[in-house]
């Protein structure tokens, strides 16, 4: 399966006093404001590394869905956080929160197939930091 998305980005003016917008394909983002207070500082909205973090939940979460039902699990839910640090001009470490239930499976499996998943996913494979996985069956 081969297939592409698309973000856009734009920003006026200086690093720390300018101002962003994020605007994405499927229009859930549209002219959403961006900024330095944004990404650095308390000011709400959105920015790089939340928008990253959110990524790679959702992928890391879908992912084990496929990888449990490759190994005959299903899943009754999967939740997923996203801890995204940034330190010295980088995304340093990332830290995915798991908890799940799941019929019938050991914790020796599930913890086997969480670190597949988070192994396999594509944003991991993408994401040039260091990946925990805090794994727990509910």
């Amino acid at each position: 399966m081969k297939f592409s998305r698309n973000a856009k980005a734009a920003w006026q003016g200086a690093g720390q006093t300018g101002t962003g917008s994020l605007t994405t394909q499927s229009g859930v983002l549209e002219n959403t404001p961006y900024s330095f207070s944004r990404r650095f500082g308390e000011e709400k909205g959105t920015n790089p590394e939340e928008l990253i973090g959110a990524a790679h939940a959702g992928c890391f979460t879908m992912k084990l869905a496929f990888v449990l039902g490759d190994a005959g699990y299903t899943a009754d839910s999967l939740e997923t956080s996203a801890k995204v640090t940034f330190e010295d001009d980088r995304i340093s470490h990332i830290l995915l929160d798991l908890t799940a239930k799941i019929q019938g499976i050991d914790e020796a499996k599930f913890l086997e197939l969480a670190n597949v998943a988070k192994e396999t996913c594509p944003i991991s494979l993408t994401i040039n930091s260091t990946i925990e996985l805090k794994a727990r069956l509910a």
